[in-house]
């Protein structure tokens, strides 16, 4: 039988429901009555509400609070500030339950297709666990075994958050989250299917073939269903460790890996990884990277690629109208002069650190308390200008650009990063971005 506390129980999951349900009615219920009764909300107590009707949840919503949390359009900074402090905290099955889970994907006798495969994970989080096992040729392998019947989690989690959203409308109307939400429902259910992710491995082999700097798994099929993925385990240390003891040449080398590691496949396949975690790379002695985790990935239409690079020329040449021209190709819809400003502002300070031509820190320009700062500004007049709906693209792109700042500022790299994205951009076509995209998701499968 599996642990008592195993929360993976139909008992303990319904439990949770209502815990959750109940917690999250009540906070739209005094959101709801503080628009009636015309009292002026307080930010800092409803996002204290929120995060404690969010509080209990330990899985696939929870990666939601932490994704919504690093997603400047998406959430006022009070909400980000208390939905970044929830963590991740999935419980790991016990053997039992593993042993019934890996029967159910690889049939009785699945022991006998591994050379050893240890008892405990190696590690969990909000949807699976990882197996360090040995492969019966003496590779190591990292198992990724999901949880059980988590696609009733998973819409039962996406139910819930729609309530959380739509609170939030009633009490916010700066940001409409509802594309948002389509957004986070899609990528979640992909990161369902297991052999989904296997494709997405086979594409970021294909689109990193050339990058020395970086590795990728190889999977093992046969080893492999849609709950089940089996990969070689690639060895490295995570990035605060070597953070804290390399020199600043090691740290340097080590952000440009990173960073062409997550921008070559964006520009020139218009295709991002959008979970820069900490838990899914590492670093090598020869400060090459290990990039793991691959069932959060999006696909762009390649105008959405173009409509990047157009505006950071627009920002770098002051030229209003191509501005314009790429908020209107990612979706922005009846921009006044004022919205264009103010959407401004905000692309004006993630572009800042691409605009100077020398070796820089990523903070000199956009730390934290900078941010915070641009963030409320931003989200006070998208407030009095009636509000605006981000386009659903935004979600993993934000995530990826806010998440790999933060890794650049734990390594104190100092890199010219304008001559990086000018190294990465070069030759942009994006009729030659299309065709480079079709083959490679033909190649993977993917399409």
């Amino acid at each position: 039988m599996p642990p008592k506390n195993d929360e993976n129980t139909l008992t303990g999951r319904v439990k949770r429901y209502a815990q959750v349900g109940t917690a999250i009615g009540g906070f739209a219920a005094r959101v709801a009555g503080e628009r009636v009764l015309g009292v002026k909300s307080d930010p800092a107590r409803n996002a204290e509400g929120l995060k404690i009707a969010l509080g209990g949840l330990k899985g696939p919503l929870m990666k939601v609070a932490q994704i919504l949390s690093t997603i400047p359009e998406a959430l006022p900074p009070e909400y980000a500030q208390e939905l970044s402090q929830l963590q991740a905290n999935a419980p790991h099955m016990g053997w039992p339950f593993v042993n019934r889970r890996m029967t159910a994907e690889l049939g009785e006798g699945w022991k006998d297709k591994f050379k050893s495969f240890p008892r405990e994970a190696a590690r969990a989080a909000s949807l699976g666990q990882v197996h360090k096992a040995v492969a019966l040729d003496g590779r190591a392998l990292a198992c990724k075994l999901q949880y059980p019947d988590m696609d009733s989690v998973v819409d039962a989690d996406l139910r819930q958050l729609k309530m959380v959203f739509a609170a939030y409308r009633r009490m916010d109307p700066a940001i409409d989250p509802s594309d948002i939400h389509a957004e986070i429902a899609a990528r979640l259910k992909e990161e369902l299917d297991y052999q989904n992710e296997a494709r997405n491995l086979a594409l970021y082999r294909h689109m990193l073939a050339k990058e020395s700097g970086v590795h990728v798994p190889d999977v093992l099929a046969e080893l492999s269903t849609k709950r089940l993925l089996s990969m070689t385990w690639l060895e490295g240390d995570g990035i605060k460790d070597v953070a804290s003891r390399a020199d600043q040449k090691t740290r340097d080398a080590i952000a440009v890996n990173m960073f062409r590691a997550w921008y070559v496949p964006f520009y020139k396949y218009g295709v991002i990884h959008g979970d820069p975690h900490l838990g899914n790379y590492t670093v090598r002695a020869d400060t090459t990277i290990n990039l793991m985790d691959f069932g959060a990935i999006r696909v762009f239409d390649p105008t959405f690629v173009k409509g990047v690079i157009d505006l950071f020329r627009a920002l770098q040449k002051g030229d209003r109208a191509l501005a314009v021209s790429a908020y209107e190709t990612w979706g922005f819809a009846n921009l006044s002069n004022e919205m264009i400003d103010t959407l401004n502002i905000w692309a004006a300070f993630v572009y800042a650190p691409l605009m100077e031509d020398r070796p820089r820190l990523i903070e000199e320009t956009n730390a934290a308390a900078q941010g915070r700062e641009t963030v409320a500004q931003v989200h006070k007049e998208l407030r009095r200008l009636g509000g605006v709906k981000p386009p659903r693209e935004f979600v993993l792109m934000d995530r990826a650009a806010i998440g790999l700042g933060s890794v650049f500022m734990h390594l104190r790299a100092q890199v010219n990063w304008h001559r990086l994205f000018h190294d990465t951009i070069a030759g942009f076509d994006v009729h030659a971005l299309a065709k480079a995209q079709s083959a490679a998701l033909k190649k993977a499968g993917l399409n």
